[in-house]
């Protein structure tokens, strides 16, 4: 079971692991075993919530393909089983930043003090800076 916040949890059974030969440099190990993680979840047959299915297929994520699975390859471990934790945890983050609502932001305006106050100031530097001119003699 796959906890990503209190309210959602994903059984084992909705993701499906495939293991892999890694890619990269490993020697002669990399011939030979199979380390690396496929992790594929289907999100229109998971048990998710209806609105966190329609954010995760709204996102604009190369993860996420157009039939509504996300695949994710996981490699950087020698281990497969590392590999297979850090997948999950990468879909974790993944689900996780779709179910992420930020808050709508609320138009503000300056108050008139401190419309006055920035009007002041331009003011006052406008001055100063007429004082900084050439000095003419006779005027």
């Amino acid at each position: 079971m796959l906890t990503i916040n209190r309210q959602i949890a994903i059984p084992d059974a909705e993701i499906e692991f495939s293991a892999i030969r890694a890619q990269g440099a490993g020697g002669q190990n990399v011939n030979k075993v199979s380390s690396a993680v496929h992790l594929r979840f289907d999100i229109r047959a998971s048990s998710l919530p209806e609105e966190c299915k329609l954010r995760l297929l709204a996102l604009s994520d190369q993860r996420v393909t157009g039939e509504g699975v996300i695949v994710i390859k996981a490699q950087r471990f020698r281990s497969l089983e590392k590999n297979r934790e850090e997948a999950l945890q990468r879909l974790a983050e993944l689900i996780q930043r779709a179910i992420f609502v930020s808050k709508t932001r609320k138009p503000t305006k300056p108050s008139k003090s401190a419309r006055r106050k920035r009007v002041d100031h331009k003011t006052q530097r406008g001055k100063t800076k007429a004082l900084r001119g050439r000095v003419r003699n006779g005027e």
